[in-house]
């Protein structure tokens, strides 16, 4: 989990929530998500919740990992109790969750199914580094009950791999997507970074002409962000790199856009684009449009009804919580109604949907005007009550969303 945490009040040793959260728990879509805090070797640009093994430490290991991930699992249906609803997205992210043996995630999902239900239809997602997977792992989370893959290709050139600290050879995260299509994933996503420092116009239209000819459902393309403390910080800093440039970044994600969607891939929300509803990833939407859902893992964050909390981001010190059957949760905040629609507003306004005008106070319509008549927000859309970002909008997106929560 990258940034770091408000301070936040204590999470009660138990981890019961606020009455006021679990009223209308089963009215919410409902989804865990997984951290698997392990990598084989740390990304230059990385400043996830992520350790390889030098940095673990006593007290924590890849072979107890999902042991302790079952015990969450299962503090978290004593602490929501029956009204909990089947669980609609499960999703294993990281760190590298295919680090661990397939057994072992599929343990953590049969734990889940045990204790809340699977829905009918739910995607079941991990996440995976292209070297972290062959075609019998592939085959093996499919049977588990796995349904999409979130493969981590950055890039398709070889020096853009190597800034980037990403040790995939070009080509292997297309050889993944197809065996993930011959074992059967409904779903499989491939996840650029633009903006590499040395990364020119022609790789990067090299890396999304080679994500699409692949064959996925699924595209995400995010602007590369330097953050500090990173060894990418430092290289930078040092002028070993050049920073990146915010026009050179602005055309990459023009070029991006032209490019899925001439590929018949359509933007639902501003870094992820999809061949159709059905291929958007449920699991971030139910993020991005106030759903509940329970983060396993160190550094996890969980939100249900309004409550908000994270758990302790080293693995020993979670593991040792755990051990001793205690929330491992760190500190929680609980939202007013005010901080809950700014975060609506926050987060909707990037979706292709767009926001509702009814959550707008008086300057975040007149904000709201202001975008439509700045080409930053479709009118059509306007004149029907919500704010949807126009392509120059989707480039101003953080100014813009800033202008509505006024």
């Amino acid at each position: 989990m990258p940034g770091t945490p408000p301070e936040g009040t204590p999470v009660p040793t138990d981890g019961r929530l606020p009455a006021p959260s679990l009223d209308q728990l089963d009215t919410v879509p409902f989804g865990l998500y997984v951290h698997l805090p392990f990598c084989a070797s740390r990304c230059g640009y990385c400043d996830f919740n992520t350790y390889t093994a030098s940095e673990l430490g006593g007290g924590a290991s890849r072979e107890s990992y999902a042991g302790l991930a079952v015990a969450e699992i299962a503090l978290a249906r004593k602490v929501l109790g029956p009204a909990a609803p089947a669980v609609s997205t499960v999703f294993f992210g990281g760190g590298t969750p295919t680090l661990l043996p397939p057994a072992d995630l599929a343990a953590i999902l049969r734990a889940i199914g045990a204790e809340f239900g699977v829905a009918d239809g739910a995607e079941v997602t991990t996440e995976a580094n292209p070297e972290s997977v062959d075609q019998q792992a592939l085959a093996e989370l499919r049977e588990a009950g796995f349904t999409r893959i979130s493969l981590g290709m950055q890039s398709a050139a070889t020096h853009v791999l190597g800034v980037l600290d990403r040790v995939h050879s070009p080509g292997r995260a297309e050889q993944c997507v197809a065996w993930a299509r011959s074992a059967g994933f409904e779903h499989v996503s491939l996840d650029l970074i633009y903006g590499t420092p040395g990364e020119s116009a022609q790789d990067w239209e090299l890396s999304v002409r080679s994500a699409i000819d692949a064959g996925p459902d699924h595209i995400s393309a995010y602007a590369l962000i330097v953050e500090e403390g990173t060894r990418l910080a430092a290289r930078i800093r040092r002028g070993e790199l050049p920073a990146p440039d915010d026009d050179e970044m602005a055309d990459r994600y023009l070029a991006a856009d032209e490019m899925l969607s001439a590929a018949r891939m359509r933007w639902y929300e501003v870094s992820n684009w999809a061949t159709g509803p059905d291929a958007a990833c449920r699991h971030n939407l139910l993020y991005w449009t106030g759903g509940n859902w329970w983060g396993v893992g160190p550094g996890a964050h969980s939100h249900v009804g309004g409550t908000r909390w994270w758990n302790l981001r080293h693995p020993a010190a979670y593991g040792s919580r755990i051990a001793a059957g205690l929330s491992p949760g760190q500190a929680r905040e609980v939202l007013t109604e005010t901080e809950r629609r700014t975060e609506r507003i926050l987060l909707e306004t990037r979706l292709a949907a767009g926001c509702p005008c009814s959550l707008l106070g008086p300057a975040g319509e007149r904000a709201a005007a202001a975008a439509v008549a700045d080409g930053l927000a479709e009118p059509t859309a306007f004149e029907a009550g919500r704010v949807v970002l126009t392509t120059a909008g989707r480039l101003l997106a953080d100014a813009v969303i800033r202008g509505l929560t006024d």
